[in-house]
């Protein structure tokens, strides 16, 4: 029914009545909190695994469940790893611990210096101590395992885009262990490291602190020509090219 004045007798001009929370927001009106959450741009995503069909699948539910996060690129190898996040520079990526061209480490050794904006996340079917160490020691900020929901996932990604550091339940023992050096905790191996031998520990160690070859053959009362032996042994084992990422390399695990 109408009224004298042309309407249908109700108070909005769409069936909805005033005060209800439906109406339309005014021509100008700021956004709803929810609108300007949406809004926000969604944390770019990089992934490496060397499994096309994993990758695939990652990629198609992390972008189906959620807006917060957009998978802007991927790779199978260490090397179309290295060169496709240079290109892309993401936010974050999501790193497989284990590949047959190095695995997750050594993707981590090759940007971390170069690429300091970009977060590394861990993401394995390994929860391997050793693996975990590897992997946080190299330079990553989180870890977690493929047991992981999707919906998790998500938060870990935005969680470590923001700066905090991720683990899965489990897996934070581990790294307390590492890095806390507890009383009475396990102790941690970490694979590069043990290849080292005792006296190459010592060289490397002293180097880190800016000795001088000649500083170090009288410290360790060994002649310069050993000390630069074991520079060379420590340089080979660990794929490192200079004294300056055998700096890096030996702070990374506490050794100075």
């Amino acid at each position: 029914m109408t009224t004298d004045d042309g309407t249908d007798g109700t108070d909005g001009t769409d069936g909805t009545v005033p005060g209800d929370g439906t109406e339309s927001a005014e021509p100008g009106a700021p956004a709803e909190p929810q609108e300007q959450e949406r809004s926000h741009r969604p944390v770019s995503v990089f992934l490496v695994d060397d499994h096309a069909l994993f990758r695939a699948g990652a990629k198609a539910e992390l972008q189906s469940i959620s807006d917060e996060v957009h998978v802007v690129g991927e790779a199978g190898s260490v090397g179309e790893a290295v060169a496709g996040i240079t290109r892309v520079r993401p936010q974050v990526v999501l790193l497989d611990v284990h590949m047959p061209d190095g695995g997750g480490a050594e993707v981590l050794r090759r940007l971390r210096g170069e690429l300091p904006d970009v977060v590394f996340l861990a993401l394995s079917v390994s929860d391997a101590a050793e693996d975990v160490i590897a992997v946080i020691r190299a330079g990553a900020r989180g870890y977690v395992t493929k047991t992981i929901s999707s919906a998790e996932l998500v938060k870990a990604i935005v969680r470590v885009a923001d700066g905090d550091a991720v683990f899965s339940p489990r897996l934070a023992g581990f790294v307390l262990d590492a890095f806390a050096e507890r009383p009475g905790a396990e102790p941690i191996s970490d694979p590069e490291l043990d290849q080292l031998t005792p006296r190459e520990r010592d060289v490397l160690r002293l180097l880190a602190r800016g000795y001088a070859y000649k500083e170090i053959a009288s410290e360790l009362f060994i002649s310069v020509k050993t000390v630069e032996t074991h520079v060379s042994s420590v340089l080979r084992k660990t794929q490192l090219s200079n004294r300056y990422e055998l700096s890096r390399w030996a702070t990374d695990r506490r050794l100075v």
